[in-house]
């Protein structure tokens, strides 16, 4: 009786979070968006490709494309048609910047240097997010859609 009261801290202890550690490489797993009425869509199909690096310092780089986007018929990027230009921009997301955890442990805040959509420009967005088994999920709330859509975006980390 006595050795299972002594290990019954060990069976009620809760496994300690694993720490979410920026640096390095990140392959993108999946990115979806639940929109405005509650549906799901997916922007960039449902293979999507990207990559993340972050550096030491929380320097960020992340590219977010859809795999089918159609070739300019034309062979010329500048004499895509509006179709052409259209598919071309909204298949893909890229932006870079500075990235860091705050230390609630849920809270990453992005301060974005550039970006191929120009309104997330000098702008400062705080995203929801979880970590575990090696792969990061986080929200790009809805206030940074302009329509009301969250976005989520899953990354995998490359060892």
């Amino acid at each position: 009786m006595l050795i299972a009261l002594a290990l019954l801290p060990l069976a009620t202890a809760q496994p300690r979070p694993e720490p979410l550690v920026l640096e390095g490489s990140w392959e993108l797993a999946s990115a979806y968006e639940i929109l405005a009425d509650g549906s799901r869509a997916t922007a960039y199909g449902e293979h999507p490709r990207g990559r993340m690096m972050v550096d030491a310092d929380g320097r960020y780089s992340i590219q977010i494309f859809r795999p089918d986007r159609p070739l300019f018929a034309a062979g010329d990027k500048t004499r895509g048609t509006a179709e052409e230009y259209r598919a071309a921009a909204l298949g893909s997301s890229t932006h870079f910047g500075r990235v860091r955890a705050l230390p609630d442990g849920r809270t990453l805040v992005f301060s974005v240097e550039s970006a191929s959509w120009p309104n997330w420009e000098g702008k400062e967005q705080r995203r929801e997010y979880s970590y575990r088994d090696g792969v990061l999920r986080y929200a790009v709330p809805a206030s940074a859609s302009g329509n009301g859509t969250i976005a989520w975006s899953v990354w995998r980390k490359l060892r």
